[in-house]
């Protein structure tokens, strides 16, 4: 996992990708317009993401030591949840990987908290809900000033 971070502060924080990446998120016309060739840089996020996809389906797979389809169920919830937390704005063009690293070992605590809690896991999903409207909500706020 640390190394998934590295490589990725990497390629967002040094690399031409990375800025085209940004531009692309905040504005696909205005990158477009600036000379940046939009449908290369999308096609190389969704590649990226498709092989991190991967990478968590063996990972999954090996803890498990089975195969199973809706093994993630739900689990994007906590990753939307995480990225949002960790101050990613979900109408683009703002993140940082450290944010999101912290929003991720946040959600990771809370969850845990609430399992040893033994709240049911529909109530579960509402708080972790609440969490992400929270996080909307300040992004928002952050927007509007």
């Amino acid at each position: 996992m640390i190394g998934v971070y590295g490589a990725a502060y990497v390629v967002l924080n040094k690399t031409r990708f990375g800025r085209y990446v940004y531009a692309v998120g905040g504005n696909k016309e205005a990158a477009r317009l600036a000379g940046i060739d939009t449908n290369r840089v999308l096609a190389g996020v969704y590649i990226i993401c498709g092989v991190l996809a991967a990478l968590s389906g063996i990972l999954l797979a090996s803890r498990l030591n089975s195969g199973q389809p809706n093994a993630g169920l739900m689990y994007e919830l906590d990753v939307i949840a995480a990225v949002v937390v960790g101050g990613t704005s979900l109408f683009g063009g703002r993140g940082t990987i450290i944010g999101t690293f912290l929003g991720a070992m946040l959600i990771g605590v809370l969850r845990n908290g609430l399992n040893l809690l033994n709240i049911s896991s529909y109530l579960q999903m509402v708080v972790v809900g609440v969490v992400i409207l929270f996080a909307v909500s300040l992004d928002q706020m952050r927007k509007v000033r």
